[in-house]
C-alpha cells in the first residue's frame, strides 16, 4: 500500500464528498462535513497541508480504509 500523500484540507473534502459526506459549515479554520446516518462530524483544517497522522484520523473516523480513500483521491 501506498504511503498516504500530503494534501490540502480541501483536497480532503472533496474526497469525502465523493464517500456523501457534505460540508456543512464553517468554524474559523475547520471546514466541519456531516453524512446522513453517522452520528459524528469530521473537522478538516483550511490548511494547504495535512499531516499524515491527522489525514489516517480521519479516514479511521469517516468509516473508510485508507485504501478506500486513495480510491477515491486518485
Amino acid at each position: 500500500m501506498p504511503p498516504l500523500p500530503i494534501i490540502s484540507g480541501k483536497q480532503i473534502v472533496k474526497v469525502f464528498e465523493k464517500d456523501g459526506w457534505i460540508f456543512d459549515r464553517q468554524h474559523g479554520s475547520h471546514m466541519i462535513l456531516t453524512k446522513p446516518g453517522m452520528q459524528s462530524t469530521l473537522s478538516v483544517p483550511n490548511h494547504k497541508e495535512i499531516g499524515r497522522g491527522l489525514l489516517k484520523t480521519l479516514i479511521k473516523d469517516s468509516g473508510l480504509s485508507i485504501q478506500e480513500f486513495i480510491n477515491l483521491l486518485y
